[in-house]
């Protein structure tokens, strides 16, 4: 499912940017799930919840904070580098490397970026497995964002000084709506990451994130695909 590209309004592109949980390697992976889990086991954990408290307080900081670790880090005062080096422990080998992608990351001119709100440690991990890492400039991830997550501005002013983009030249791929509104704002082109096959009407298309289809210009499942025909000839 794809609404087709326009080449001509990627010919100016210069950085390409890319989220990574479900957007550079499919929804169908299921690898972000164990990181899900992950997530509520420590919340049951430091709370002393049960699994079913514990999952709906999770989700209740991940709606209100952006990310569960940023709720827990201003609610419970929780030490990120504890969070994320424990949710982050999981078995990569469920990912199966992607040569067709990596392949379609290469053929991209200019610089291309993953920008992350998990860990560092976690988007190497994961693009490593993928087979993509090396065609990546750098990985922007929650550290590097001042534990500040997508889709706060403040994260994305921050990325574009570090590495000197200016928004109009670039393009972020995303699998949540929300986290594309400010790229718009700052005139950058937008691509929502939808699951393989994942056919509901329009607007079911952004779940929670309903009102925001202006901020989103392209909406597609097939992410190799699409980078293969918006790539010069």
């Amino acid at each position: 499912m794809t609404n087709r590209p326009d080449p001509a309004r990627f010919a100016h592109v210069t950085d390409w940017v890319f989220d990574l949980d479900n957007t550079l390697y499919p929804h169908d992976s299921n690898l972000f799930s164990q990181i899900d889990l992950r997530m509520t086991a420590y919340v049951s954990e430091l709370l002393q919840l049960s699994r079913e408290d514990a999952r709906t307080l999770q989700k209740a900081l991940y709606r209100e904070f952006g990310t569960t670790l940023k709720g827990l880090m201003e609610r419970y005062r929780v030490d990120p580098d504890d969070f994320l080096q424990k949710v982050h422990d999981i078995d990569y080998d469920w990912l199966q490397p992607d040569p067709a992608l990596g392949e379609a990351i290469r053929a991209l001119p200019g610089r291309k970026f993953i920008f992350t709100n998990g860990s560092r440690r976690h988007a190497e991990r994961a693009a490593r497995q993928l087979g993509i890492l090396d065609h990546f400039e750098d990985i922007f991830d929650i550290v590097a964002a001042g534990l500040t997550p997508k889709p706060a501005a403040e994260s994305y002013d921050l990325f574009l000084a570090l590495n000197t983009i200016v928004g109009s030249d670039a393009v972020m791929f995303e699998d949540l709506a929300r986290n594309l509104l400010v790229p718009k704002h700052l005139g950058m082109t937008t691509v929502l990451i939808v699951p393989k096959n994942f056919e509901p009407t329009f607007s079911d298309i952004w779940e929670q994130d309903k009102e925001q289809e202006d901020h989103v210009d392209y909406v597609t499942d097939d992410l190799t695909n699409f980078l293969r025909a918006v790539a010069p000839g």
